[in-house]
């Protein structure tokens, strides 16, 4: 929960599945997944494929349309105000949600970077929504129905690839939609990031952050929150864990030793981070990954 009281949902990996999940919405179909209807942010990214139908939702404050062949994205840390989704008339709508380690290009990839990976162009702040030519809709209605069905059945052989490839294509076809001009770096946030990389693996504080570049902790937290979705915290935690994820996925050193490399105190605290934020032991994370490809 943030200070002004808006939830933040973390994806919560389900041992031995994949952390990507696929929801139809059907407003005229009973079993239709339910339209989310307050205020909130998710720790993970989100792709909304409009089908059929016509509303609007606010993110980071500001409204945007809803239209048929429109695919929108929406990143970790951006605020959804959804009530006026209610207004979606006949609407069907996919959406998919997913953490990077779903997809294998994306899985040892620091957050600090993400906005510049080429399979989130369209989740940079300069893009955010695309229109999908009408030959190519029946193509995305396809790749979703088939991500859904291969997430049903995921024990089934070439399952983990099937929904690995799927995702990876929905990304790149997203990325085509993105405008071809690169966002213009935030000279700030370029500064934090870097300061980031190069301490994470050290006991480091948001603190120590923000005095090494100048400013309070509550100034720069406020700042980079405004400007990133996520607050200073948020983004050392993140770096930090994505590579607490990737040695334990990568390699077999003991928790001590990878709690060290990453800035942690020791296991013990490694432990309950990690299943606070995943809700799963490392232990367990690492043996489930390895049966994925």
């Amino acid at each position: 929960m943030r200070a002004d009281g808006t939830p933040v949902y973390r994806y919560r990996q389900r041992p031995g599945l994949p952390p990507v999940s696929v929801t139809r919405f059907d407003t005229e179909a009973a079993h239709s997944g339910p339209l989310p209807d307050h205020r909130h942010a998710h720790d993970f990214f989100v792709l909304v494929y409009v089908e059929e139908g016509m509303g609007s939702f606010t993110l980071d404050g500001a409204e945007r349309p809803l239209r048929a062949g429109e695919v929108h994205a929406v990143s970790p840390g951006q605020v959804i105000g959804v009530a006026t989704m209610a207004e979606l008339t006949r609407g069907r709508a996919w959406s998919v949600a997913f953490t990077p380690d779903a997809v294998p290009a994306l899985r040892s990839v620091s957050p600090l970077v993400w906005t510049h990976h080429p399979l989130l162009a369209l989740f940079a702040s300069s893009a955010g929504h695309g229109r999908i030519a009408e030959p190519d809709r029946a193509n995305w209605s396809a790749w979703l129905a088939d991500l859904a069905e291969e997430l049903a059945d995921p024990g089934r052989l070439g399952a983990p690839e099937a929904v690995a490839a799927l995702l990876t294509r929905l990304l790149v076809a997203a990325a085509r939609l993105a405008a071809s001009a690169p966002a213009t770096p935030d000279p700030l946030v370029e500064r934090v990031f870097a300061e980031i990389e190069a301490t994470f693996r050290e006991p480091v504080s948001a603190a120590d952050v923000a005095r090494t570049l100048g400013y309070t902790p509550g100034h720069l937290t406020t700042v980079l929150r405004r400007r990133t979705g996520r607050p200073l915290l948020e983004w050392i935690t993140e770096r930090r864990m994505t590579e607490v994820r990737r040695m334990l996925r990568e390699t077999d050193l003991p928790l001590d030793a990878v709690a060290a490399q990453t800035g942690l105190r020791d296991a013990t605290y490694l432990v309950r981070r990690f299943r606070d934020r995943y809700g799963i032991t490392p232990q367990r994370w690492r043996r489930t990954q390895r049966a994925w490809p």
